[in-house]
């Protein structure tokens, strides 16, 4: 049974400890390698990166029996969500026992694995339930050491992650938290926290400072992959080759074809990260200062468990330009609390375009002193905002992270029926609201 030795540096984290405490450190080890063995051993974030059969999932499978058998690890090996007959994290790890010779080392009943000799055990839950909700398993993990997040690019906050991660408190062995993903977005938080911010590249092997950065793609897996998927990549890989020796003109007049097999090469088959998501809707946008010469109004769209969001939205309907400002994205507010904010930032003269379906909540702001009004809605209208939109270049300011991503992760649930995903639709509908009391149609 072969690991790649990219993988090499977790497994010896498992050792990590024991190795520098040693009395004889400084002599079974050189100077280079006592760096190597320090540097590991303060260590308490894993991220794990990878291409389409890039072999990430084996080797933090196989990384989890013997962490839990071998080293006494209580790990807690998690999805955001997964469903009840999500049954793939457990196959991979009872595979992966199997092949370890260590199936009948571990009592288990459904997704929990308990050593039969020391205090190691593996619990496999989601983070969140499909209501959104933590799940009971995860507000009691004091005692794990290892928190390890499979399918990370699921996450949605660096918060949330970052509140769970330093709930794992075990001091008989090295805390680790872990995360494997396919690379998501630059606006993920994955790519801000830990590369962007950290100053590392994408598909760096090594550590920086407190971070273990380990990336693999198919060719570190070359030798197990199945002949089709073979021909596949390497064929990608000749059209990757082939547009890299473009100069820029060149690159502009490119076939569709050639470009969309260069972006599935990096991005699928390498796990480059994405610029924008694949089917984004808003493809021509761009960061920039805000008009204040126009004449402006705010778009909402409501939430409680979602967020309620506002924006300020002004057109240049000369131009062809929309100018958005971001003002509100919070959770959990009461009709009083968001009618302050709603106040605090706008004035009562301000206007205020709403989601047309909440009129209560409409009514009960306007009776505030609020000029908040409902958007225009009518049959096909969210496709009809959405073209509207499109015909405009979006000029977002550059504080405004939230739209960032959401415009850069608003995709198609199926375009040909003009039907968006529900996710990331807030700040677009706010924006649709306000962009269409301004234009002139």
């Amino acid at each position: 049974m072969e690991v790649n030795d990219k993988y090499e540096p977790l497994f010896k984290i498992l050792s990590c400890w024991d190795v520098i405490k040693s009395k004889t450190f400084k002599d079974d080890y050189d100077e280079e390698e006592q760096k190597e063995w320090l540097a590991l051993s303060k260590v308490d974030t894993v991220m794990v990166s990878g291409g389409r059969d890039s072999g990430k999932t084996f080797g933090t499978s196989t990384f989890a029996p013997i962490a839990a058998k071998d080293f006494g690890h209580r790990i807690m090996y998690t999805r955001y969500t997964m469903s009840s007959t999500d049954h793939s994290i457990s196959k991979s790890i009872e595979d992966r026992m199997e092949l370890l010779g260590v199936e009948d080392d571990f009592n288990s009943i459904t997704n929990h694995y308990v050593s039969k000799e020391g205090k190691g055990e593996i619990v496999i839950t989601g983070q969140k339930t499909s209501s959104n909700k933590q799940t009971a398993k995860m507000k009691g993990i004091e005692d794990f050491t290892i928190f390890l997040t499979d399918e990370g690019e699921e996450l949605q906050d660096f918060e949330d992650w970052d509140k769970a991660r330093k709930s794992i408190r075990g001091k008989d062995v090295q805390c680790l938290s872990i995360i494997v993903f396919n690379p998501p977005t630059k606006e993920h938080f994955i790519y801000q926290e830990f590369y962007e911010d950290m100053e590392v590249d994408e598909g760096f092997c090594g550590i920086k400072d407190n971070v273990l950065y380990i990336h693999s793609d198919y060719r570190d897996n070359y030798d197990h992959l199945a002949e089709h998927n073979k021909r596949d990549y390497d064929k990608l890989k000749v059209a990757f080759d082939e547009y890299e020796l473009l100069s820029e003109e060149d690159r502009l007049n490119a076939s569709p074809k050639l470009i969309k097999d260069w972006k599935k090469y990096k991005h699928v088959v390498m796990g480059g990260f994405l610029e924008i998501a694949e089917g984004v809707i808003y493809e021509d946008w761009h960061k920039g200062e805000f008009d204040n010469t126009l004449s402006f109004c705010r778009g909402m769209d409501f939430g409680f468990d979602d967020p309620d969001v506002m924006v300020k939205v002004a057109v240049d309907n000369q131009k062809k330009l929309i100018y958005v400002h971001q003002e509100l994205n919070k959770n959990g507010l009461g009709t009083s609390q968001l009618g302050e904010i709603i106040i605090g930032t706008v004035g009562h003269d301000g206007m205020v375009v709403g989601d047309a379906a909440q009129k209560r909540l409409i009514n009960d702001l306007y009776r505030m002193g609020i000029n908040i009004h409902k958007c225009k809605k009518g049959h096909g209208s969210v496709l009809r905002t959405i073209n509207a939109v499109k015909g405009y270049t979006l000029i977002v300011t550059p504080e405004s992270r939230d739209v960032h991503k959401a415009l850069n992760n608003y995709v198609w649930h199926d375009k040909r029926s003009g039907v968006p995903k529900n996710d990331y639709k807030h700040f677009p509908d706010a924006i649709g609201y306000a962009a269409m009391e301004l234009m002139y149609l």
